[in-house]
């Protein structure tokens, strides 16, 4: 089961965030949204996103 950071929403299978390096999990969220090339994403942009990867939109 994948878990959203609560810090930076990326999603993960297990251990560390390994963008903002924090331990803090949410196993609850909405929305998913993926990024091949975040730096050129209008979108990325918009949510705060710099580093490309798979994203919740909403982490509870």
């Amino acid at each position: 089961m994948r878990k959203a950071c609560r810090q930076c929403r990326i999603l993960v299978e297990s251990g560390a965030c390994p963008i903002c390096k924090n331990s803090d999990f949410g196993a609850s969220w909405n929305g998913r949204v993926i990024f091949i090339s975040a730096s050129k994403s209008s979108i990325a942009k918009k949510l705060s996103i710099a580093a490309d990867g798979d994203y919740a939109l909403k982490v509870r």
